[in-house]
């Protein structure tokens, strides 16, 4: 726990010190922030540095397929409330960019990481947390991750008996079977907009009755958690029944679902709800996403969305027609290389605005939209696609790799 001696052997200063000095060599380099290159260096030197360096901190792992790093900046911001701390951030979510940060962290009280689906078992084995939140499980990069169902039952194995506080979202029944292996859970109602990965229950394989906001199993009765917390409206609703505005800069209800469980979260390390919602409105963007740039004389939202689940919240904050909207899709390492998951996205939401298509894969999307009947232009650059977009505020969603290609294009 925080206060303790100096942890560190002098293989694992050694091994932080290479780390920082390589990293920095990268960005000096222009190659990123090096936070990952820099803890592969660190972690081959000493494989048990994650371990060492979490030694000292409260940590909270943050994991999902949407949300984990708004939510760890969320819970990061409430916690500071309570001391100082260290947290990846800028998305660096597998055991190499988590080792880089918080080897920057060693005054801190808490560690807040956004951990890699895949990897939430290994990394929690290591850092011994006293908190994880598990927000939903929906498919993503459908040529290299495992079937949600089968992640589901990793954390499931990874975590039972696990000591931590887990804070789950008793809204996704593969979060709740994941979950439902530990003695210390907290429910929190967040909400489950996209349902199609969750028609099935992992417990039985039954199909899942789903009456209202309620959802059980009608073979084997595995169903619904009753929550401690739940999001109500613009408000979330704590164990003892008091309501809790929320007040965010970021937009949506995906947000507001994010905050309820970073109140839940914060509340584990003895920050009232009321602290922690605060707190949680200095967050205007995190790693960009949600930021409003000037770029061509025009207002330009950048929107991140990678997976099916992922752009049905964010067509529901979009502006409404006849804002323009600008997509962008591409299919690289980082974006997992199969398009197939456009198929499950209902682009017929974007109905009534002038849609502008870019990317690598921009003709993937094009013939997705036509079989959705949609009013689109493929562009070959974001500069071509701003001149032909009609007035008012400009909508852009893109991908993962897609993003990162905008933010640079606009100077973000």
């Amino acid at each position: 726990m925080a206060g303790n001696s100096d942890p560190l052997t002098p293989r694992a200063k050694i091994a932080v010190t290479a780390g920082k000095a390589v990293a920095a060599a990268s960005r000096a380099a222009g190659r990123g922030s090096g936070s990952v290159i820099g803890g592969r260096v660190a972690l081959k030197l000493d494989p048990d540095l994650l371990a060492r360096l979490a030694q000292n901190l409260d940590v909270t792992l943050v994991s999902a397929t949407n949300g984990k790093t708004t939510t760890t900046r969320l819970i990061a911001e409430a916690l500071k409330a309570a001391g100082p701390v260290v947290s990846n951030a800028l998305g660096a979510n597998m055991p190499a960019g988590i080792t880089s940060a918080l080897a920057g962290g060693s005054e801190s009280k808490f560690g807040v990481i956004e951990v890699d689906e895949k990897y939430l078992a290994g990394v929690a084995r290591d850092t011994d947390p006293k908190c994880i939140a598990l927000l939903n499980l929906s498919r993503d990069q459908l040529d290299r991750a495992a079937e949600t169902r089968m992640l589901a039952e990793n954390w499931r194995e990874g975590l039972a008996g696990c000591k931590a506080v887990i804070v789950a979202n008793c809204d996704d029944p593969l979060v709740v079977w994941a979950a439902s292996s530990s003695p210390n859970v907290v429910w929190v109602a967040a909400g489950q907009m996209w349902k199609d990965d969750a028609w099935s229950c992992p417990s039985c394989g039954g199909v899942m009755q789903r009456p209202g906001d309620d959802w059980f199993c009608g073979e084997c009765g595995f169903r619904r958690p009753t929550p401690s917390w739940v999001l109500s409206g613009d408000h979330v609703l704590d164990p003892h029944g008091s309501a809790w505005p929320i007040h965010l800069q970021l937009p949506g209800r995906a947000n507001k679902a994010n905050a309820a469980s970073s109140a839940a979260v914060a509340a584990v390390f003895g920050v009232p709800p009321q602290v922690a919602l605060e707190r949680m409105y200095q967050v205007q963007a995190v790693a960009g996403r949600y930021d409003v740039v000037q770029f061509q004389g025009r207002d330009l939202r950048l929107l991140l969305a990678k997976n099916p689940a992922g752009w049905l919240e964010t067509f529901s904050l979009i502006d409404p027609p006849p804002a323009p909207v600008i997509l962008s899709v591409n299919a690289r390492g980082a974006d997992g290389t199969d398009t197939s998951w456009l198929w499950d996205v209902d682009y017929t939401r974007l109905t009534g605005h002038p849609i502008f298509v870019l990317g690598d894969r921009k003709l993937d999307l094009a013939v997705r939209l036509e079989v959705a009947n949609q009013h689109f232009q493929v562009c070959d650059s974001l500069d071509q696609a701003v001149q032909m977009c009609p007035p008012g505020r400009i909508e852009v969603i893109a991908n993962y790799t897609a993003f990162q290609d905008l933010r640079r294009r606009v100077g973000n």
